[in-house]
């Protein structure tokens, strides 16, 4: 027996001994996590993961004068993989979507509005699978790195597209947005992303996850491009925008963040402060105003939560999910019983409890969520 091995055996009732154990244990540990993001953080792939198909589609020609100039001239965007385009299959993310599914016959309405507007499509970008994830991970056709912290995760669903615009690829990209999907890619890799309100750009030729979520948004490393693709996608006039002449701050949602409100209002009022038609800001107390607004979501509370009920935040959280839910198992239910698909290892769970969640309240969450829309255009028509 080892010297080693004798000393434990004869302190083996000692709680320092096994204190130290632990202690080094959890060092090895440790030391051994931090190598492995070290090695992910070093060994960069191939334009950084983000691609999963390269192509070029060129822009529809320049129209004869006194045609104004294409908006998006010389500027080159990749699209998520979710997006319809002629020839190709939208693969959703996932081999056995890809292997299952035929090409498609016409190109989606959003790229082909960009091609029209001058942009060159160069690309397919990974994303999770089926849209359902925010972290950005894919099992099987890996994880795009992050350019801004390798070691860390892009986000998603739309992390492919949110990659290649960060890591300098392409001028811009597009990608959906249902519980965050373009938000949260943008914030981590440290670029502009832009969630449009629902239905503001059209979702014909794009693959469903719950259609009463469902937006197209795009990324940019430079406002002024942000706004150039805005002007194309929104369908607005370049000479007459139309402006909000007033800013509300939700004085309630700012306690929850870490940024001293003070310090937000400022930053605002400051930015404002020298544009034409800009009233001073108003300040308002946002889930009192959605609770005068939106009966049905108290209705729906007292249902749900018997006990120390949440805030309306998160009731409207849960709200979101069940619908989300609910509409990726009325999509996709068909498909995946028959297909039987193999989905990566955190996905599995998900798809398992949406397809097998029954959902007997469905109307009720229907009417929370027409009667919140109502609540935020009347909101909205002050501006």
């Amino acid at each position: 027996m080892s010297t080693s091995l004798k000393l434990i055996k004869e302190h083996a009732s000692d709680p320092k001994l096994w204190l130290v154990i632990g202690v080094g244990v959890a060092g090895i540990v440790v030391l051994a996590e931090t190598r492995r993001r070290r090695r992910r953080g070093n060994s960069q792939k191939q334009d950084f993961g983000a691609f999963l198909e390269r192509f070029e589609i060129l822009p529809f020609p320049q129209p004869p004068p006194p045609a104004a100039k294409q908006t998006l001239s010389s500027l080159t965007f990749a699209i998520k993989d979710i997006f319809d385009v002629k020839s190709y299959v939208a693969g959703f993310g996932n081999p056995d979507w890809k292997r299952t599914h035929e090409v498609a016959e016409k190109t989606a309405v959003v790229v082909t509005a960009l091609l029209k507007s001058g942009a060159t499509c160069v690309g397919k970008t990974v994303m999770d699978e089926l849209s359902l994830g925010i972290s950005g991970e894919n099992q099987y056709y890996g994880t795009p790195t992050n350019p801004q912290m390798p070691s860390c995760i892009p986000g998603g669903s739309s992390s492919g597209s949110a990659v290649a615009v960060a890591a300098g690829l392409v001028d811009f990209a597009i990608g959906t947005d249902t519980t965050g999907c373009v938000r949260i890619p943008a914030s981590f890799c440290g670029i502009f992303g832009f969630r449009p309100s629902h239905g503001a750009i059209s979702t014909i030729g794009v693959l469903p996850n719950a259609q009463s979520l469902d937006t197209v948004g795009w990324f940019t490393r430079d406002p002024s491009v942000l706004h150039r693709v805005g002007h194309v996608l929104l369908q607005l006039n370049p000479v007459e925008t139309k402006r909000s002449r007033c800013i509300i701050f939700a004085d309630d949602l700012f306690q929850l963040s870490k940024v001293p409100t003070q310090k937000t209002i400022h930053a605002i009022s400051k930015a404002i402060e020298n544009l034409s038609g800009y009233q001073a800001p108003k300040h308002m107390n946002l889930c009192q105003y959605i609770t005068s607004k939106v009966p049905t979501l108290k209705l729906h509370e007292q249902s749900t939560y018997q006990q120390n009920g949440p805030s309306v935040l998160k009731v409207l959280s849960s709200v979101m999910l069940t619908l989300q839910g609910y509409e990726f198992k009325t999509n996709h239910e068909e498909w995946i019983q028959s297909v039987k698909p193999k989905f990566g290892r955190n996905l599995s769970g998900r798809v398992i409890a949406a397809i097998n969640t029954s959902h007997d309240n469905i109307k009720t969450l229907y009417k929370v969520r027409t009667e919140m829309r109502v609540a935020f255009q009347n909101l909205l028509k002050v501006l």
